[in-house]
């Protein structure tokens, strides 16, 4: 960038252009340009590419603003913000910038980082002050995450609200459109979309909620899954307050679980269940007496007259 006495702005040059005095100018055009947009269209109709590469240079507007009498000036920027990225190298230096900068500020603003180093933010991430946030989380975009939170290690969130005082993960994936509520659990290998989780529910563990609305203080058993798919089309689950899903149920949507209802573990649950009611669904056991013993028996004679042809 070019510069006069006065301090204004009189050429931008592209290296490959650039006498040796023009190279040694330290004062570099970050690619930001500001202009009242009818004049810069007049001033990009004339542009012209009369140069060694044959190109249009955008940054020639500058010169011919000049050449009309018109007065153009350097803004110096903050270096870490006007980044030039070229290659996927440049564009992880300009990454880790960002992030250090990201984790700083929260940190200033009152969350705490167990491992600043291993915590990644998107350009959006809002969280509030006395949130706690655990070694290796990532955050995409949209993600609001309320005082008093935490997130533990390994999780992974986007486009979702967790609210005050939720506690999210380790190993937790929390998908768009999920709302995880006050004080609410969501723990290891739970995975929630489009899922709004109701003041102090609990899934604690290896569950799959997605398209569903879960009550408050709802306990939401190991291995539950919400299916919700027929290949065509997704259908929603209705879960009532302070219900008790049992372990491994299959809630089969569009199905309505009442306030206060339980389901059996190991239920696939086809059909709405009451309020107050117990959903069960499972095949009645049966014990054969003997079977076992019989059938290890049978295998390892087997096993033992296969061994012995082959050692013949």
């Amino acid at each position: 960038m070019i510069l006069n006495g006065a301090g204004d702005l009189v050429a931008i040059v592209e290296a490959k252009e650039a006498s040796p005095e023009q190279l040694a100018v330290r004062l570099c055009n970050s690619g930001v340009l500001a202009a009242p947009a009818p004049l810069l269209f007049e001033l990009l109709s004339e542009v012209k590419n009369d140069n060694a590469k044959g190109e249009y240079y955008l940054t020639d507007v500058v010169a011919l603003a000049r050449a009309r009498g018109l007065r153009a000036t350097a803004v110096p920027g903050i270096e870490d913000e006007v980044l030039g990225v070229n290659s996927r190298v440049e564009l992880a230096q300009a990454e880790a910038q960002f992030q250090a900068k990201k984790r700083h500020e929260s940190m200033v603003a009152g969350v705490t980082l167990i491992a600043p180093d291993t915590v990644y933010f998107a350009h959006d991430t809002e969280v509030g002050n006395d949130v706690t946030i655990e070694p290796h989380v990532v955050f995409g975009p949209k993600v609001v995450v309320e005082t008093g939170a935490v997130i533990r290690a390994f999780s992974h969130l986007e486009d979702c609200l967790i609210r005050k005082g939720a506690l999210i993960g380790p190993y937790a994936r929390i998908r768009p459109g999920s709302d995880i509520g006050e004080n609410a659990h969501i723990g290891n290998f739970v995975e929630t979309k489009k899922a709004k989780i109701g003041a102090g529910a609990k899934a604690n563990h290896l569950t799959y909620l997605g398209d569903v609305t879960v009550g408050a203080k709802t306990n939401i058993g190991a291995g539950t899954v919400t299916c919700n798919y027929d290949g065509f089309d997704k259908y929603h689950t209705e879960i009532g307050a302070n219900a008790f899903i049992g372990s491994d149920t299959m809630l089969v949507a569009p199905v309505t679980i009442g306030e206060g209802a339980m389901t059996g573990s190991g239920s696939t649950i086809t059909k709405d269940v009451p309020a107050g009611a117990l959903g069960l669904e499972r095949a009645d056991q049966r014990n054969l007496e003997g079977w076992a013993t019989k059938f290890r028996a049978r295998k390892t004679a087997a096993k033992a007259l296969k061994s012995k042809g082959e050692g013949a």
